[in-house]
């Protein structure tokens, strides 16, 4: 992306364009990436941990075993600072997931109805891993590979690239995809994470990162008193097993009113029906704008700690997902349990099931095209 494309998707929302400052920046002035042995998969594979770090941004480790996000770093309103997402300290705790603590997930996240879409007349039948649907690419989705990973250095630093190759039949998915993700920090405290994918033949991706937050520091209670705000006027409810019904239903009146500053835990037990459904809020959002623009899609506040995280993204859509179905067996890198609503989601994406909704934006990737979409998470301390 050339530097002046870069400023226009950037600048207007306050993400500094640090990588078009001119050539007198030094790498040591910008993202430093440092790498060290993360185990071995239980076949012998070696995985490696990257640790993303530069002056006045979030410290970020990811490893390259389905891209977790094995930590961020970020300062509260004191100068403490306090890893803000969930996760595990060793490999094994990775190996052993079931909550895609962090990863990158495809070939399609969020669900697929019946485990089957259709696409240019041929019907497609995926593995069921969530009832009757497919949910996060399948019981060995992204997550569960081992990427390619290189460090990319510039002008501004450095940044983390990292490729999978999915072969033409993986879970059922047609066509062989490349997907390629690029993770960078900014000196405004923000991880950019830049997708794109291609393929050899016909097929759908979606593709995002399932990265759970608590602001306060990870294992520390729940996030319902977190302030969130949402841009998203609409969202699309579900049916009893999670599969959109196709509506674009207006937020107004209802417990998924975000539009301005509320509590998470204000309206999580209302007797709504969709809220039973999700256990809380498992649903996604339709973000203003156009998708394919870089905008605002999300802010949270934890006014304890003074942290405040803001999600932008190019996607249409938004999974806001409250941590329902965490049970606090789980015990996290402090030792602590990971209670049910301890963190939330915000997956930019396309909708839920828009291969079976033909309403719905097109997930659809047909050779010589390519999918691109970015997504910033700007930890910052609120004003």
């Amino acid at each position: 992306m050339t530097c002046s494309r870069r400023i226009l998707r950037l600048a207007r929302f306050g993400l500094t364009p640090i990588l078009c400052l001119g050539a007198a920046m030094t790498a040591q002035a910008g993202t430093r990436i440092e790498r060290k042995a993360f185990g071995k998969t239980t076949s012998g594979e070696s995985v490696e941990l990257y640790t993303l770090s530069r002056a006045g941004a979030a410290t970020v480790a990811i490893t390259n075993l389905g891209g977790f996000v094995v930590s961020m770093l970020a300062p509260d309103r004191a100068g403490r600072s306090a890893d803000v997402t969930l996760g595990f300290t060793g490999l094994s705790g990775y190996l052993a997931d079931t909550s895609y603590f962090g990863c990158l997930v495809g070939r399609y996240a969020n669900r697929i109805a019946k485990a089957a879409f259709s696409l240019d007349g041929k019907r497609y039948a995926l593995s069921a891993n969530d009832g009757p649907n497919t949910l996060h690419g399948g019981p060995t989705g992204f997550c569960r590979r081992l990427w390619a990973a290189k460090v990319k250095s510039g002008q501004d630093g450095d940044a983390l690239e990292l490729t999978y190759v999915s072969r033409d039949g993986e879970e059922g998915y047609p066509g062989t995809l490349t997907a390629t993700v690029v993770y960078s920090l900014r000196e405004d405290g923000g991880l950019v994470i830049d997708y794109s994918a291609t393929t050899d033949a016909p097929t759908v991706v979606n593709l995002t990162n399932h990265a759970y937050f608590n602001l306060a520091g990870e294992g520390e209670g729940t996030i319902l008193d977190h302030e969130l705000q949402l841009e998203a006027d609409a969202f699309t409810p579900v049916d009893a097993t999670l599969i959109p019904t196709g509506e674009l239903r207006p937020v107004a009146g209802t417990p998924f009113d975000f539009r301005k500053p509320v509590a998470i835990g204000a309206r999580i037990d209302a007797a709504d029906e969709q809220m039973k459904f999700g256990r809380g809020y498992d649903h996604n959002f339709v973000v203003r704008g156009s998708p394919g623009t870089l905008r605002l899609a999300a802010r949270v506040v934890d006014k304890k700690s003074g942290r405040e995280l803001e999600m932008f993204t190019t996607e249409p859509g938004v999974q806001f997902y409250t941590g329902n179905f965490l049970d606090g067996k789980t015990l996290g890198k402090a030792g602590k349990p990971y209670l049910k609503r301890g963190a939330l989601c915000l997956e930019a994406q396309h909708y839920p099931d828009s291969p079976n909704q033909p309403a719905f934006p097109s997930a659809v990737l047909r050779p010589g095209q390519v999918y691109r979409q970015t997504t910033v998470y700007r930890l910052s301390v609120a004003k």
